[in-house]
């Protein structure tokens, strides 16, 4: 659904010098010290999926949110390819990417950017507006996104009397109003308190089961990808370090930067049985006699379950043969911090 290669976005004038230095292994920093340009995104490449949620993250400065910018672009990149939905992004004129935006994309911002003189109902159905779709149907289609989202009852108030989670509502309403094929989220629950963000990502989550459109979310917030990522792309100084499944990115950090991001991950959602197990060929139990668990069952699921016996429990596998076990000490040694991990794993006498 979208594919993107080569894409570069250097801010300033000397741009192809700086292209130039950055392709010979020059940092950020030094680019910016000797021409005054900034490399905002370097050679970024990837490719999204049709239903997938593909979430990009890293530290403030990084590029995450100009790289979005440059894939609808509202700002133009400085070389590279974009295609969406089948359509050379870069080639498109400015009718070509007004149809584009109208039909097949829609964006949510951090900032909610909703219209105070309208109300809910006539913000969500702005887009249909746009198209030209007659009053009542963009009404009635506006009414079951409200729905939807759950602000049943909130259609004629306007922005201003509701809360900040219930705004952020309507933007995402607003942004599904037209049916796009693909959803960009640039921090869209950055700046809502904890709870109201988290009942935010579990209302795309059950949104995304519905409707299956392919979604690229931009956050600093690991947990976060960690809740919605079919796939992450950790970024730093404009390019991407490592892209993988939640699970390849904690289990296999590609640096000592994206160890920093999962040091403090909430394993516990993101692990399986399948990670903590011992092989059955290392068990000289009885199996029989134990309870099992799915090999893909993650631990949040079945700790409770093993901590209510001594016994290790069974772990099974796709077709329903035991493939090996699993311990209380293996669960403990999976989700201690890498410092105690480490030092457990060391021969005794060099312990601290």
């Amino acid at each position: 659904m979208i594919e993107v290669s080569g894409l570069w976005k250097i801010f300033g004038d000397a741009s192809a010098k700086a292209h130039r230095m950055a392709s010979d292994g020059a940092s950020r920093a030094e680019i910016q010290e000797q021409t005054g340009a900034l490399v905002a995104v370097k050679d970024v490449s990837f490719s999204v999926a049709p239903g997938e949620t593909f979430v990009v993250m890293g530290l403030s400065g990084s590029g995450k949110s100009t790289l979005i910018r440059c894939l609808a672009r509202l700002i133009e990149p400085t070389s590279g390819d974009i295609s969406i939905c089948g359509a050379d992004v870069i080639a498109l004129s400015a009718d070509g990417l007004r149809d584009l935006r109208r039909h097949r994309l829609s964006m949510v911002f951090q900032h909610f950017g909703l219209f105070p003189h309208r109300t809910v109902v006539d913000n969500v159905a702005f887009g249909l507006e746009v198209r030209g779709v007659p009053r009542a149907d963009r009404r009635e289609r506006a009414l079951e996104l409200i729905g939807t989202v759950g602000l049943d009852g909130w259609a004629d108030h306007h922005p201003q009397q509701l809360s900040g989670g219930m705004q952020q509502r309507v933007g995402l309403a607003r942004a599904l109003a037209v049916d796009p094929d693909v959803l960009f989220f640039d921090e869209p629950f950055s700046a809502l308190d904890p709870l109201i963000r988290r009942d935010m990502q579990d209302e795309l989550i059950a949104l995304q089961l519905r409707m299956q459109r392919t979604l690229v979310f931009i956050t600093h917030d690991f947990s976060e990808a960690l809740r919605l990522a079919d796939r992450i792309a950790i970024m730093r100084d404009g390019e991407f370090v490592q892209v993988g499944t939640a699970v390849e990115i904690v289990t296999n950090p590609a640096d000592d930067y994206v160890a920093a991001f999962t040091q403090d991950a909430p394993k516990a959602k993101v692990l399986t049985a399948d990670h903590a197990m011992e092989p059955i060929e290392r068990f000289d139990g009885d199996v029989g006699s134990l309870a099992r668990v799915g090999r893909w069952t993650v631990l949040e699921d079945f700790i409770p379950r093993l901590l209510s016996t001594p016994d290790p429990l069974a772990v099974a596998g796709d077709d329903g043969e035991v493939i090996g076990v699993v311990s209380h000490a293996d669960v403990a040694r999976l989700l201690a911090p890498p410092a105690r991990a480490a030092a457990e794993a060391a021969p005794l006498e060099t312990r601290p």
